[in-house]
């Protein structure tokens, strides 16, 4: 049997492996779209001619504070290239850097800490611009209102009293949100715990899937919130698994959002030819691969290419581990995926819920992980571990047969299955 060698992504690394060919029915990737060769002069011409808003510089007024609300390191958006951009474009029309501050949008998330915060924005912005993190359990919240669906917002005071408001970050799809990017800066980003857990509670809502914003309750219930403390401005980027920049979209926070949507739509959807019997996905290697938290993206998109009854390989470092303290306290009281549905349904909590997230997925598959998770503690998240890809390979071929069909995902964490 003639077999080719595969590379795929792991933490900082590659790992290899040897597959026959003739069993890959597919290898999905993202549409190939132009790399953008100077993203700074589109990032300029972005924020001077936006979509459905003045351009930065008119809105923004000198003696004004404007609070920049930055992505967290789970999410790249290469904001070291657009924020001295930002900085600079209000330094031209009289707003010193005293008067801007950032402030990083955890949701959830751990704080991050110095060195962080400088190499997520350049040393040269962190040595400009006070920056702050976003502790949605620890920080000063103000109340804004109550939602249609019932969700208490609250927004962090620093964000809230600032003169101006400009939400940046980067856009790719949400297993339960539709999408990434746009209001999430606001909420969860910037909103106090209460008011995550009870939006993020809607995700049991047939129409909160991947993809969806029109009719998702999720989205609908996180513009409603960010429009009681309505952001001035949005500059988010769409970029490709090299991190490299495909487009910018730039001006209201909904609209400009919305055509980013699109974009991603078309550029990442792919098609899958027939559901596998074998998913081999990596997450696309650090930091998508950081802990299960992050890995659990890509769990979602291969869950859209196998089968019933398949097996999923997943390639993800886990160097943080699970990611969540509370995920890994549910996983240790609830054996099943119907335990962890029905006990979260009776009371939703975050971190819990990334149980749910995760194990509604095995009931499709089995997932065997490869990463450096003790076995113990895969196990307990009802992961199959594996010391290795070909132990992987080995483990899925004696459950599957020895002519599995496979579909390879190098890009995991941000390709879309769409069957046909």
């Amino acid at each position: 049997m003639a077999t080719k060698e595969y590379s795929m992504k792991y933490g900082k690394e590659y790992v290899k492996f040897p597959l026959d060919p003739s069993l890959v029915i597919g290898e999905l990737k993202i549409k190939t779209a132009p790399v953008l060769p100077d993203p700074a002069a589109v990032i300029r011409e972005a924020i001077r001619k936006p979509i459905a808003s003045a351009p930065l510089r008119e809105i923004v007024k000198p003696g004004e504070t404007v609070c920049f609300i930055v992505n967290d390191p789970t999410r790249v958006a290469n904001s070291h290239v657009f924020m001295p951009i930002l900085l600079d474009e209000l330094n031209a029309v009289g707003v010193p850097d005293k008067d801007m501050f950032i402030v990083f949008a955890l949701g959830t998330h751990r704080d991050m800490t110095e060195a962080e915060m400088a190499e997520a924005v350049g040393a040269d912005v962190a040595k400009r611009v006070k920056m702050y993190n976003s502790n949605a359990k620890k920080d000063e919240f103000v109340e804004m209102g109550t939602t249609a669906r019932g969700t208490p917002v609250a927004f962090n005071k620093r964000v809230v009293d600032a003169d101006r408001i400009v939400c940046t970050g980067s856009v790719v799809h949400h297993f339960f949100s539709g999408f990434g990017g746009g209001r999430k800066a606001m909420l969860p980003g910037v909103a106090k715990h209460e008011t995550i857990r009870k939006n993020h509670s809607m995700m049991f809502d047939e129409n909160a899937v991947i993809g969806r914003l029109e009719g998702n309750p999720v989205y609908h219930d996180q513009v409603e919130g960010a429009e009681m403390c309505r952001p001035d401005f949005l500059l988010n980027v769409v970029l490709n698994e090299k991190f490299e920049f495909l487009g910018v979209f730039a001006g209201d926070y909904v609209k400009a959002h919305l055509e980013a949507c699109a974009f991603v739509d078309s550029v990442y959807g792919t098609a899958v030819p027939e559901p596998a019997d074998l998913v081999i996905a990596t997450c696309g290697g650090y930091p998508k691969d950081i802990n299960v938290y992050q890995l659990q993206k890509t769990m979602d998109n291969a869950w859209g290419a196998v089968r019933q009854g398949g097996v999923v390989i997943i390639l993800g470092e886990c160097i943080e581990g699970s990611g969540s303290a509370m995920y890994e306290e549910t996983m240790c009281k609830y054996r099943t995926p119907d335990e962890v549905e029905q006990a979260l349904r009776a009371n939703f909590e975050i971190g819990a819920h990334k149980a749910y997230a995760v194990t509604r997925l095995m009931k499709r598959a089995e997932f065997i992980l490869v990463s450096c998770l003790k076995p113990e503690l895969a196990k307990t998240l009802l992961f199959t571990p594996a010391a290795s890809i070909d132990e992987a390979i080995r483990m899925a071929t004696a459950k599957l047969g020895p002519n599995p069909r496979v579909i390879l995902m190098p890009q995991g964490s941000i390709t879309v299955p769409i069957n046909k």
